[in-house]
């Protein structure tokens, strides 16, 4: 019972610290680890930690037991076998070592080999629709089992050199039984026929110990791999503090909404090189500004920094006089709001992806709704806000799950609102209500809006263009049509704006 209770507590305590730490990475840690590896620690590695471990360290602590047991009676009734059982210690401690440390390399390897499995098994769920309907399944099919051969590839290897263990052991065994027997022949004069029997029994049944407890001492040295592979992501790179004591905005933090970048560089890691260089702009309190750029340009990057997604190299981004690098990431991010590009929706219910925290009533929610235009919909639905999302909101089209986030914008009521391409997914019409709205409900709002189509953004306040992480032009819409020589224009009149012709 109380091994029980100290295996449990021990998983829980290393689960827990694994996903604490998964949960606060940085996203240069997401970007570079594929997601096949993090539900490898979390499935195969905390089996191995719950399971396999505990009853490879029982087995091994019963074998070794079982061992010593049996040379101190052969030693007792024999002492000259304690001449030979040193010499066959050290063999027996080469062996050992030699053969642990090639098994726990073959279990690393295939520890690794079994993240791509796990990776490329969730890629093809996530785009079942795409192959199927390039009928690409057979192509998909081969790429799962060639996955699966080459980590199947170790398999052999470890049965070959459990092989090679047992051999020597069991020679090795074999050399301590011939001389067990010996001494104990030898001395037929001067201990009893029974002593002798007893010697010999216990001495052949040493071949039989010996191998069980050196497979144990290898499989358990072999699964602690799963602990160190747990240890190493519970001690991942981590974000900031979600809370500074010392530098807190207070409740109503931003009053205004104004937003400073002052010689702000950033890049995603330290091998790469800067995604944007030396910005120094300002964005005035309730102006709406819009971003464009070629790909590449650094406009996704922006808005990445302003949550601080990606963390400052040099410079500062101050929001209403205040440092945000300095202050808490849950006190930043909670006063920005953005709708992004790609639609989240969390299994549950509509009303729970609406307001997550029960912040808003039921009135202050269908009027946001309405807004989005989005109340005739759900009306319609049988349990209305109760409506159950699936994963992902897939069983919503992606215009409506945009929708569901300008609702969930329009319920927060932040100052300072982000749009990245936020109604790429929706049709004209409907975009243009959508554009609507946002021009009337975050009319207070400083609005940054990152586009592709330019045409969206003619009527923001001021056009920020970005190339090659830099800001080259930023000035009204008029003003960058009129500059026949500017990258905005030469990019309006490939778009063919009118304006522009």
């Amino acid at each position: 019972m109380i091994s029980v209770i100290m295996i449990m507590n021990s998983s829980r305590n290393f689960h827990q610290n694994m996903l604490q730490s998964i949960i606060h990475s940085t996203m240069q840690f997401f970007e570079s680890t594929p997601i096949g590896r993090i539900l490898n620690r979390f499935s195969k590695d905390v089996i191995n930690l719950e399971y396999i471990i505990p009853v490879s360290f029982k087995d091994f602590v019963f074998w070794i037991f079982d061992l010593i047991t049996n040379i101190v009676v052969v030693s007792i009734s024999t002492p000259f076998f304690l001449t030979i059982l040193l010499p066959a210690f050290f063999v027996y401690l080469i062996i050992q070592r030699f053969f642990v440390a090639s098994s726990s390399q073959l279990k690393r390897l295939d520890a690794t080999t079994r993240s791509p499995i796990y990776s490329h098994f969730g890629e093809t769920l996530n785009g079942i629709s795409s192959i199927k309907a390039y009928k690409a399944e057979s192509r998909f099919i081969n790429l799962i089992e060639k996955k699966i051969n080459e980590n199947n590839s170790f398999f052999y290897p470890s049965l070959t050199t459990k092989r090679w263990c047992t051999v020597q052991i069991e020679f090795l065994a074999n050399i301590l039984i011939f001389f067990a027997c010996i001494f104990a022949v030898n001395a037929k004069g001067s201990i009893s026929p029974g002593l002798i029997g007893l010697s010999i029994t216990f001495a052949l049944n040493i071949s039989l110990v010996l191998s069980y407890s050196v497979k144990s001492a290898a499989d358990l040295e072999s699964n602690l791999t799963s602990v160190e592979r747990i240890n190493e992501y519970c001690n991942t790179p981590q974000e900031a503090d979600w809370e500074n004591k010392n530098y807190k905005p207070d409740e109503k933090w931003p009053q205004s909404g104004e937003i400073k970048f002052v010689d702000y560089s950033v890049k995603y890691r330290e091998d790469l090189d800067f995604a944007l260089k030396k910005i120094n702009c300002q964005i005035r309190p309730s102006e709406k500004v819009g971003i464009v750029g070629r790909t590449g340009a650094g406009k996704s990057s922006l808005s990445l920094a302003l949550f601080r997604l990606l963390e400052t190299r040099e410079g500062e981004i101050l929001i209403d006089g205040m440092n945000t690098k300095r202050m808490g990431l849950h006190d930043l991010r909670q006063k920005l709001t953005i709708i992004p590009q790609d639609p989240v929706l969390f299994s549950g219910t509509l009303r729970m992806n609406l307001d997550p925290f029960e912040q808003s009533s039921d009135e202050q929610i269908w009027n946001a709704l309405e807004k989005a235009h989005l109340k005739n919909f759900v009306e319609k639905l049988d349990k209305k806000l109760l409506f159950e999302c699936s994963e992902g909101g897939e069983n919503l089209s992606v215009g409506q799950r945009q929708l569901i986030c300008l609702a969930r914008a329009l319920l927060r009521n932040s100052k300072i609102l982000l749009l990245d391409e936020a109604t790429a997914a929706i049709d004209h019409n409907t975009d243009d209500l959508i554009q609507e709205t946002i021009r009337t409900a975050f009319s207070q709002c400083t609005l940054i809006t990152i586009a592709h189509r330019l045409n969206k953004i003619l009527d923001s306040d001021r056009i920020m263009v970005l190339d090659k992480g830099r800001i080259v032009e930023f000035d009204t819409p008029v003003n960058l049509l009129s500059n026949k020589c500017g990258l905005f224009y030469s990019m309006a009149k490939a778009a063919n704006i009118s304006s522009a012709k």
